[in-house]
């Protein structure tokens, strides 16, 4: 009520003209006070709310003009003026200020790029419209002034949006490491269970297997020993997880995957000689293999003939590099892009990203290609 009051009293004394000058040091300048030592608001955050309000107002104020020109009444401008206000603030209160207000408290970058729009229009409006008339007079700079400024801060915008959507894409990444690490991690307590079980299981019947030798010792029936001790080898290698390498936790999750393969009726062949000192961590190497494998894995699926399910791993060191080969059948030919396989399905892709960026990371190359029926990935590092 109080700037409203002293509006009218600017208005009656001085006159429309002179109040329309003195605008934003009798309404504006206020209202950003009033944000900044009342509400306790930042004065960067208060500024922006107050240049951006003004912005605001240049709809509705086009839909006046519009609708006076109309009618050829000035009451029509001011009615349609009023009316497109109430509209505009019940839309944006409902959809648009509540997404403003988080960007705005995100950073000072986005304080900053969503005052710079509303403050160029504000300076460009009081200049060329109140303090003069120039872009009624159809001054080319005055015309070319905001389609100018919109264009650079178009591109500010995309440099800005590139920016994040690289931030977010690394934070994809780092959250598809963290599932891949929890992923390795249960896949390794798993088999250090079950191997656990099959010790526990072998303690307890050993005291069988040595009272029936004992039994057959007596007899003197050697043969039947020989027999049993090769049937009782043969269980043993059963459960006993196959070394693929010399590396504990890589052999882990190579182990647990031929369960897997075995599982799903895939033959899967690997060839892995790794040298005592790798690029990549354990983790890194396992979170690759694994992404790798389970690709493969789910791309045989769909291959109806189990005969044709095949994966093959090769992992072996050539002039001080690690090489990494890793092939698989399919039934659907990949759709690459950009030199990575895109996934049909919603969700999916974020392994083979990770793949390339722990490649990267440690300065190594690495492809992805089709050769011979085959889906190769290829690393070295």
């Amino acid at each position: 009520m109080l700037l409203l009051s002293v509006q009218t009293a600017c208005w009656w004394f001085l006159g429309l003209d002179m109040t329309s000058k003195l605008y934003p040091l009798i309404i504006h300048v206020p209202v950003l006070l009033l944000f900044s030592l009342y509400f306790k608001r930042m004065w960067l955050l208060s500024a922006a709310s107050v240049l951006s309000a003004y912005l605001c107002c240049q709809a509705p104020r086009w839909v006046g003009f519009l609708a006076g020109a109309a009618f050829g009444s000035g009451l029509a401008d001011h009615i349609f003026y009023v009316v497109a206000v109430f509209l505009s603030y019940y839309f944006l209160k409902k959809h648009v200020a509540g997404s403003v207000r988080e960007l705005m408290e995100q950073s000072l970058n986005s304080r900053l790029l969503l005052l710079a729009v509303p403050l160029f229009y504000y300076i460009f409006d009081y200049v060329t419209t109140i303090y003069t008339d120039v872009l009624y007079r159809g001054a080319k700079w005055a015309v070319q002034f905001m389609p100018s400024t919109i264009s650079v801060f178009y591109f500010v915008f995309v440099l800005l949006y590139y920016a994040e959507t690289q931030k977010q894409a690394a934070l994809q990444r780092e959250r598809d490491m963290l599932d891949t690490q929890l992923r390795l991690a249960q896949t390794e307590f798993a088999s250090l269970r079950q191997m656990q079980q099959n010790a526990a299981a072998y303690r307890h019947d050993m005291r069988h297997h040595f009272t029936l030798l004992q039994g057959l010792a007596s007899k003197e029936q050697i043969e039947e020993i020989r027999e049993y001790l090769r049937t009782a080898q043969s269980d043993m290698d059963a459960i006993t997880p196959i070394r693929f390498c010399q590396n504990e936790t890589v052999n882990l999750i190579l182990s647990a995957f031929a369960a897997k393969a075995k599982q799903a009726g895939t033959l899967l062949t690997i060839d892995a000689r790794l040298p005592d000192t790798l690029p990549f961590s354990d983790t890194e190497l396992c979170s690759l293999l694994s992404n790798a494998l389970e690709n493969a894995l789910h791309a045989c699926e769909y291959i109806p003939e189990r005969n044709k399910r095949m994966i093959r791993l090769r992992v072996f060191s050539k002039n001080t590099k690690l090489c990494i080969d890793i092939r698989n059948s399919y039934q659907a030919e990949p759709i690459f892009y950009r030199g990575l396989p895109v996934s049909r399905e919603p969700g999916h892709g974020f392994g083979t990203k990770s793949m390339a960026h722990i490649v990267e990371k440690h300065g190594g190359v690495f492809q992805f290609f089709i050769k011979d029926g085959w889906f190769i990935f290829q690393a070295t590092a």
